[in-house]
């Protein structure tokens, strides 16, 4: 069994360097004795997906007085994968065993995914080939971290004890109520999470317009089929909902399986070439 003084742990997150989330993360993770470097987007990269900076300078500067005191923290001017590249390029010595997003405030859900600047940071990880987690708190109102901190130090040590599969993240939300109110642990499927989209006209103050995003969740949503995985085998969508914490492990491969088994079975498609 590994010691947790050995394990280096590299930390990110969308919701900005000084955000709640990531200070119980990373302080409890350094209490328990893992080797702990911050790196952060200066101010809150929420929904920014896997955006880089092409177009002009990335800043990074060391944070002092907020973390522990054993964790070296950055506060970079980037998106996070930025973060996780500069980290990774840059600003440590010692290659991360691990890296770990989050802990965002607010889930990550089903098709959150796809758009979560949290799940695109520990998504980096995985195209680096470092083990990764992504973790969310299914509630932006509640500040219950500390239950989604504990288990992540858990997590790590079943992690370096039974390694997951190679280029496998695990998306990880966790119910906002209490520890002794958490029905367990479940492994989920990715599910479905739909929004009425609704874009605000606004003025500004010099009477030009604007608009603003404002969509709002669609609930009860019908959870789709797997075309590997049997249904009964919950969503997180719908596991979260019972107050479990969700594991969902996802992939940058994004190859559609079962359409691309029916164009190479279309005829059209090898004689339009013909």
């Amino acid at each position: 069994m590994s010691h947790p003084s050995t394990i280096n742990i590299l930390i990110s997150n969308d919701d900005g360097i000084f955000a709640l989330g990531v200070r119980t993360l990373a302080n409890t993770l350094a209490l328990a004795g893992y080797n702990i470097t911050v790196v952060c987007p200066d101010r809150e990269r929420s929904a920014t997906g896997h955006g880089l900076t092409l177009h002009r300078p990335i800043r990074a500067d060391m944070v002092e007085d907020f973390f522990d005191p054993k964790i070296t923290a950055w506060s970079c001017s980037g998106t996070p994968s930025d973060c996780v590249k500069l980290a990774l390029s840059t600003l440590i010595d010692t290659r991360p065993d691990f890296i770990v997003s989050g802990i965002n405030h607010g889930s990550n859900l089903g098709t959150d995914v796809l758009y979560s600047g949290t799940v695109s940071a520990a998504m980096e990880g995985i195209i680096e080939g470092i083990p990764s987690v992504a973790m969310s708190l299914a509630s932006f109102s509640s500040r219950e971290f500390q239950p989604g901190a504990d288990f992540a130090c858990r997590l790590i040590q079943q992690l370096k004890e039974h390694p997951l599969p190679e280029s496998t993240l695990l998306n990880v939300n966790i119910p906002p109520v209490a520890a002794d109110a958490i029905t367990g642990v479940l492994l989920t499927r990715q599910g479905l999470r739909r929004y009425l989209e609704n874009f605000e006209k606004r003025l500004d103050p010099r009477g030009k317009s604007y608009y603003w995003l404002a969509g709002e969740l669609v609930t009860e949503i019908e959870q789709p089929n797997h075309i590997h995985l049997p249904p009964e085998i919950p969503t997180d969508v719908q596991a979260i909902q019972h107050n479990y914490i969700t594991l969902t492990p996802l992939q940058y491969n994004l190859t559609d399986v079962a359409s691309f088994e029916y164009l190479h079975g279309n005829q059209w498609l090898g004689n339009y070439f013909n």
